[in-house]
């Protein structure tokens, strides 16, 4: 499961990237191409951060930081979606993805927390 996630929030930090480079050259395609690729990208960065932590309270800490960034990264594909920068099936797909990133760490930090 966790190399499963590795790689998943790995290849939906790319696939923000990959999709960020397709927005518009204006105001603010520029803007959430730039909040989307560090939201993007930090949902991996901070899973991989997650897996290094020493103790159950690390852990939690940084997979709660996950969990933001990838309800963060969905909001923004909301706004592409929705203010019609990208017009493409690939967007859904990705906001799906990082809510399911985002549901399967709330469980599990449900989990740990309950273990405590």
């Amino acid at each position: 499961m966790k190399d499963d996630l590795k790689y998943r929030t790995k290849k939906f930090a790319l696939d923000c990237i990959k999709l960020s480079n397709r927005l518009p050259n204006t105001v603010l395609g520029r803007h959430v191409k730039g909040q989307l690729i560090r939201s993007g990208t930090s949902v991996a960065a901070n899973y991989r951060a997650a897996n290094l932590g020493q103790t159950k309270a690390l852990f939690t800490s940084k997979i709660s930081i996950v969990i933001e960034e990838a309800d963060e990264s969905e909001f923004w594909l909301e706004i592409i979606e929705e203010e019609r920068l990208i017009v493409d099936p690939e967007v859904t797909l990705l906001k799906n993805e990082a809510h399911e990133i985002a549901s399967i760490l709330i469980s599990s930090r449900k989990t740990i927390m309950q273990g405590k």
